[in-house]
């Protein structure tokens, strides 16, 4: 079969003239195997998901049912509570930002007229002031005109400290006003190189005045629509089971013409990330699974069947160990791991050091993640001018031991090692989820060599990443020695992802756990370097600040990287989604459709 036969076969698979399994054959007709020809499919699919995509249908609705798996259920859908992906994926599905970012890292405008420039004026000179242009003719799912006012509000609301907004970070520092019912000025105390920030992708959306304006501050968890949401999206909301099922139909008087496509949607959660991949894979239950953290093997096997498709986009996400250095379990002032005590073994630095020596990244990568992470050093590693060239990781277990033995810590007949009475052992928190179980094991296998042990703990997904307050076990509460996951990096610039290591953002009680800075650690140099990077306009030293403040964490090994992370979904064969590294999945869920 000639490069032309091919390339015509693989267009009508793509324009659904025939179907894959009809593809798959006519290779086999030919000597070419059934996993080759699908693993054909698959690259071709792959660049298919790294183009823009475009959207064909040309009137809205008719697309039947959307069904879309999430394997960590959704449990809330005000997105200034969300701290975990799943809960912003399911509330960007009513609500929507004045910009978000495409896969490519572009700024794409969505309740915004355009995105703000030099050129259009809405960039000024200085730094210091943005001017947004709304759309309209766009109307809340109540009917009610969404206007300027609404735009103020949210500000007012993120940034009012009694909400307790996931997404103060992005507002406490300027100020919004309104010029005229679709203009608004949002104005800096300095120059900000970094401006997408307030109103653009996870932090962004837009909240409608008349339904949460009596429910600002202290009263922010008392709002009817924190469950029952009014927005502007595509989607108007049907019913929601916290921990179970969301469901939307299509809003009829969506302010994109032709969209959406799907007449209901359904975000189904609970499970976990094999049987996800499994149900869009191999049986096609659901259209669209999100975050398959599992091994590369088993999705391979499963893409086999030419049912669905495996997506993997470039992004910033980060798969990291957190250290605990404050006293997990002691309770001060009615929360533990606070502030005002210290870790009786993690606090030394040298323990610490000794530890990121004991995990063999490189193993991690090849054996459990493929093509879903790249072993790293570095917190930050896209784009790649952000990434730092100075950490390194090494694997060294006899290097750990000599660590440890210079530093007094000495094996007791248990083969534990203590000090001053203090054991190295520890409680070590992650998800429910195979790759993550694996990396514990293996973790604790080269600990266990040099003394140290590790009491695995593991929590089931909806748990770990919920926003509920109440809950000792999310991983904001940080109520163990240490704890990894996944962290996303929003968007294409790493100033917000790196707010994680400020002082003013640490989790705790105050902040109801909602504060960026879960580690606690925190370093005078690097709130130094980030407030500087905050107002510094030349790229090239910007950059070099951030860089600093992300080295600072890492070098005190406190945070320690293990993977840069693909964002690795699954959709069925005739599925066109809009799949983004730097925004929730449902960022487009506007623009998908069914070919």
């Amino acid at each position: 079969m000639d490069e032309r036969t091919l390339s015509s076969l693989i267009e009508n698979v793509k324009d659904g003239a025939i179907s894959r399994r009809s593809f798959i054959r006519r290779l086999a007709a030919v000597g070419i195997t059934a996993p080759i020809a699908s693993q054909i499919l698959a690259w071709n699919d792959v660049a298919m998901a790294q183009a823009s995509l475009q959207y064909k249908p040309t009137k809205a609705g008719g697309g039947g049912p959307l069904k879309i798996l999430l394997w960590q259920a959704p449990t809330l859908l005000n997105p200034h509570f969300a701290s975990g992906t799943k809960d912003q994926i399911a509330g960007r599905i009513f609500f929507e930002p004045l910009a978000g970012w495409d896969k490519d890292g572009n700024l794409t405008p969505q309740l915004a007229a355009e995105v703000p420039s030099r050129a259009n004026g809405g960039l000024s000179e200085d730094g210091k002031v943005v001017t947004w242009k709304l759309k309209q003719g766009v109307k809340w799912h109540d009917g009610k005109p969404f206007t300027a006012d609404d735009v103020v509000f949210t500000w007012e609301y993120a940034a009012d400290p009694a909400t307790a907004a996931y997404t103060t970070g992005s507002y406490t520092n300027i100020k919004v006003e309104k010029v005229d019912d679709h203009t608004v000025k949002v104005i800096f105390k300095e120059p900000t190189p970094f401006w997408a920030d307030p109103f653009v992708g996870v932090v962004g959306q837009i909240l409608p005045k008349h339904h949460f304006g009596d429910y600002k501050g202290a009263k922010s968890r008392e709002a009817p629509a924190n469950l029952k949401p009014v927005g502007t999206g595509p989607y108007k909301f049907v019913d929601f089971k916290p921990g179970d099922i969301l469901t939307g139909a299509r809003n009829e008087d969506y302010h994109v013409k032709n969209q959406p496509h799907f007449d209901t949607i359904e975000v189904k959660g609970g499970g976990d990330a094999v049987s996800a991949a499994r149900a869009v894979l191999q049986t096609g239950e659901f259209d669209y699974a999100w975050n398959l953290q599992v091994e590369d093997e088993v999705l391979k096997k499963m893409e086999t069947g030419g049912r669905g498709k495996v997506s993997a986009v470039a992004s910033g996400d980060i798969e990291f160990i957190i250290l605990n250095t404050t006293d997990p379990w002691t309770e001060v002032d009615g929360e533990r791991s606070s502030v005002k005590t210290k870790h009786p073994t993690l606090s030394d630095p040298k323990v610490r050091e000794a530890i990121n020596l004991l995990i063999d990244r490189d193993s991690i990568q090849k054996f459990i993640y493929g093509r879903g992470g790249t072993a790293t050093a570095s917190f930050v590693n896209e784009p790649k001018q952000f990434k730092s060239q100075k950490l390194k990781y090494e694997f060294n277990v006899d290097k750990a031991n000599k660590i440890l033995d210079d530093a007094g810590y000495k094996k007791g007949s248990d083969g534990i090692r203590e000090k001053d009475g203090k054991k190295l052992k520890y409680v070590y928190q992650t998800s429910i989820n195979a790759p993550r179980q694996k990396t514990q094991a293996i973790i604790k296998q080269a600990c266990q060599k040099v003394g140290i042990d590790l009491e695995l703990k593991s929590v089931t997904a909806s748990v770990f990443f919920s926003s509920d307050v109440a809950n000792p076990d999310t991983y904001t509460k940080l109520y163990v020695d240490m704890e990894m996951y996944t962290t996303t990096q929003p968007q294409p610039d790493p100033e917000r992802f790196l707010n994680q290591f400020v002082s003013w953002e640490i989790a705790n009680k105050e902040n109801k756990w909602l504060g960026r800075n879960v580690s606690r650690y925190s370093d005078p140099a690097a709130d130094e370097a980030y407030k500087a990077a905050q107002k510094e306009l030349d790229p090239a030293k910007r950059a070099a600040l951030l860089i600093k403040v992300n080295e600072i964490f890492c070098e005190a090994n406190v945070i320690l990287p293990l993977l840069s992370r693909t964002r690795v979904a699954a959709s069925v064969t005739n599925l066109m989604h809009d799949h983004s590294g730097w925004d929730v999945d449902t960022w487009n869920v506007a623009a998908w459709y069914r070919s």
